[in-house]
């Protein structure tokens, strides 16, 4: 019997160090988990927050169904990034893709006008809005690297969960592009509408894009068609068959002439189906070679750029301040309360 009270003496104050270690170990959340990564635990890239976003869920039409389906809002986001952005580009960029995204369709509940989609939609999931890609469309375009790749997004879309991008208190027009040209470019000079934040900067990281520069020849003949106009054969034998009449702060084309007719960058990029309105024309014979530089309309962030950013060692809140000038990041329930 000593020999027993002797043993329960000594297990007993070991027993109770060892079982609240052992209780914490068991149920602690995982150290890799991607739904907790360690900027969203240090709040690197998050506003302070007052307690708790309310859950949201965003009515999707999808195009090729044609049924709406209602996703909760970081599901929404993680679909949207997995279609926008490649899963491989850096965590950072991911994470300024995501709020760029989400501040997108929090910006359009905030407006509440969905006229453009159909009956109980309020956004597509096209380019016209912003593409999305559900998970079966993801498992088919990853193949067998769906999981890295999931697991990355989901991190990026967590790690920023709720932080939307606002100026003025406002969930800003967040507008983003593949490549720029070196340049971004001024909102009033290529849709002709001042937006304060959307201004012209540099972004020397884009050189590194497989679209940063491209050809594309045409003849003649496929140009006057397309712009409608002719070109004269004197002009063009002598050279100086077009003139680029001004150019805009992002170093594209503002205005040209052209066959006798003047149209601006943007207007001879659409009608061309140009990758951007940065570009040269060499005639050679019957054929016109036109080079670009850069792959979108060049306005807001460029998703090269942001990646050249993060790979320089950028943060996801540095890179979105220096594509959307002069901006704040909220919490998405401070911008729908109001």
């Amino acid at each position: 019997m000593k020999r027993y009270l002797l043993i329960g003496f000594i297990t007993l104050p070991i027993l109770l160090v060892l079982m609240p270690a052992a209780l914490v170990y068991l149920f602690a959340p995982s150290h890799d988990s991607a739904a907790q990564p360690a900027a969203a635990v240090q709040g690197q890239d998050k506003p302070a927050m007052a307690g708790t976003a309310p859950s949201l869920s965003i009515k999707v039409y999808r195009t090729e169904k044609k049924v709406v389906e209602t996703l909760p809002l970081e599901t929404y986001i993680a679909g949207v990034v997995a279609a926008e952005m490649p899963a491989e580009f850096e965590l950072e960029a991911l994470k300024a893709q995501a709020m760029a995204a989400r501040t997108y369709i929090v910006r359009r509940l905030k407006q509440g006008k969905f006229d453009d989609v159909p009956a109980g939609g309020q956004v597509l999931d096209t380019v016209q809005h912003q593409v999305y890609m559900d998970e079966a469309q993801r498992r088919e375009r990853w193949g067998d690297q769906y999981e890295w790749k999931s697991k990355r997004i989901e991190q990026a879309v967590q790690a920023t969960a709720g932080v939307v991008l606002t100026y003025q208190g406002e969930p800003i027009d967040a507008t983003f592009f593949s490549t720029s040209n070196g340049f971004t470019e001024n909102s009033d000079e290529y849709w002709e509408r001042p937006i304060p934040y959307l201004k012209s900067v540099a972004s020397p990281w884009d050189i590194e894009s497989p679209r940063y520069e491209e050809t594309v020849v045409k003849s003649t003949a496929e140009l006057e068609k397309e712009l409608g106009v002719k070109l004269a054969q004197e002009a063009s034998s002598s050279g100086a068959w077009y003139r680029i009449e001004s150019r805009t702060t992002g170093n594209r084309v503002g205005k040209i002439s052209i066959g006798g007719k003047e149209f601006s960058g943007r207007e001879f990029r659409e009608k061309l189906n140009l990758n951007s309105s940065s570009f040269s024309l060499e005639l050679r014979g019957n054929q016109v070679f036109i080079t670009t530089k850069g792959y979108g309309h060049g306005v807001g962030m460029s998703q090269w750029g942001a990646n050249g950013m993060a790979k320089s060692g950028k943060t996801a809140e540095q890179i979105v301040k220096h594509f959307y000038q002069g901006i704040s990041l909220q919490e998405y329930s401070q911008i729908l309360r109001a």
